[in-house]
């Protein structure tokens, strides 16, 4: 059932939410400060050459000046670190997916994180501000480099502890879920219950050339538990033997996940049991640990979810919502039958994602055949999935099926 909420209380929210706005133009009184270290980056550069060629700089001159420069390039990468990832935590959303120069913290950047980077930053500097006390150290009084050290340590110190402390509350944000998605962890429960009495393969790794798994940390940890899966699939434990044929190089091209990045979409089709979930969630986990957010739910959850939506007037918001996340899983496309309503939410769903974020979808039967799902909105919906797409199809018998049969006749 739709939660009802107050009309007031949900215009006041989203007025005290737009007053994030009110820190864009401090974020730009930092570039503009940036301006002044490159100016002062400049000026520092000229005199040190103007030093150099008069034969007037020694050594020690040359390795302060150095450290100079070294200590403004450093704080101006800080500067850049507050201004684009404060920016993306506290204010709004960068769209730099699929950018070539994208850096590669900002797509699972955070408070905790953000706050982690700042500190190393800020004992990189100190260092720097040390070693100058280090090598002018005849001009150095004991009281300031007894002082200089010991902040230094106290910026370590504070360094580690944040550090330690951001672990925990990464897996406390993954546990704080809204109401929302914590139906979607009890559904996908309840899908885990099926899929244990039902197992997806167990057998040799794949011998496609797969890239290698990423190390996990606690913040693609967090990410994992947060997607909804049904159980944890891994790419690697998928039994390549079963299926009578699939493309084992497009999965293996799919494992590094540069699909999400490039927005596009994959679709798994083939009979039940031939492992279209298991490569679903596998690939989803790889997202998951390459940075990117992820939702897993089946078609018809989807659909229930969209529904809920729809009935409280605010399909256009969750759509929206739905965007910050770069993929979504749509399981067992085709399993349960969808009303002309249901395949309509469905619909919508893939067309405001396409070219905007990526979709893995998993069905029983080919493209051609799901007028028989979405009647009339078929042809449309399937144009727009399989446009910037790889389709892979799984042949063979049902994985259950056949471990069942063995089982009967041992």
């Amino acid at each position: 059932m739709a939660r009802v909420q107050n009309p007031t209380t949900t215009t006041l929210g989203y007025a005290l939410f737009a007053t994030r706005w009110l820190q864009a133009p401090l974020y730009f009184g930092l570039v503009a400060a940036q301006g002044v270290y490159v100016y002062k980056f400049f000026k520092e550069l000229w005199t040190l050459i103007v030093m150099c060629v008069s034969g007037h700089a020694t050594e020690t001159y040359v390795m302060l000046a150095v450290l100079k420069l070294v200590d403004v390039v450093m704080i101006a990468n800080l500067l850049i670190m507050v201004i684009v990832g404060g920016y993306e935590t506290f204010v709004s959303r960068i769209g730099l997916q699929g950018h070539r120069d994208q850096p590669e913290w900002l797509s699972h950047v955070n408070s905790n994180v953000l706050k982690v980077k700042l500190a190393t930053a800020i004992v990189g500097i100190s260092s720097v501000h040390l070693l100058q006390m280090f090598v002018d150290v005849h001009h150095t009084s004991r009281h300031a480099l007894l002082w200089g050290t010991v902040i230094h340590m106290a910026f370590i110190v504070s360094a580690a502890i944040l550090a330690y402390m951001s672990g925990p509350m990464v897996a406390q944000a993954g546990h704080s879920q809204p109401a929302h998605t914590q139906v979607e962890r009890s559904r996908g429960r309840d899908h885990e219950d099926r899929h244990q009495a039902n197992p997806e393969p167990e057998a040799p790794p794949v011998t496609a050339a797969l890239p290698r798994q990423p190390v996990p940390d606690a913040d693609a940890e967090a990410r994992i538990r947060a997607a909804g899966f049904p159980a944890r699939k891994l790419l690697e434990d998928f039994d390549e033997q079963h299926p009578r044929g699939f493309d084992r190089e497009a999965v293996a091209r799919l494992g590094k996940a540069d699909f999400v990045t490039a927005r596009r979409n994959v679709v798994f089709v083939g009979p039940p049991g031939t492992g279209k979930t298991h490569l679903a969630v596998a690939l989803g986990v790889r997202a998951c640990q390459a940075g990117h957010r992820v939702l897993f739910a089946t078609a018809a959850e989807w659909a229930a979810r969209l529904a809920d939506a729809r009935a409280a007037g605010r399909l256009d918001a969750e759509l929206t919502a739905l965007d910050d996340h770069p993929l979504l899983i749509v399981d067992e496309v085709g399993y349960t039958p969808l009303d002309t309503a249901a395949a309509g939410l469905l619909f919508q769903l893939v067309a405001h994602r396409y070219e905007r974020a990526s979709l893995i979808v998993t069905g029983d039967r080919p493209l051609g055949r799901w007028d028989e799902v979405f009647g009339p909105s078929a042809p449309a919906l399937t144009d727009r999935l399989a446009h910037h797409a790889d389709i892979v199809r799984l042949d063979g018998d049902s994985y259950r099926t056949r471990r069942a049969t063995s089982a009967w006749a041992d």
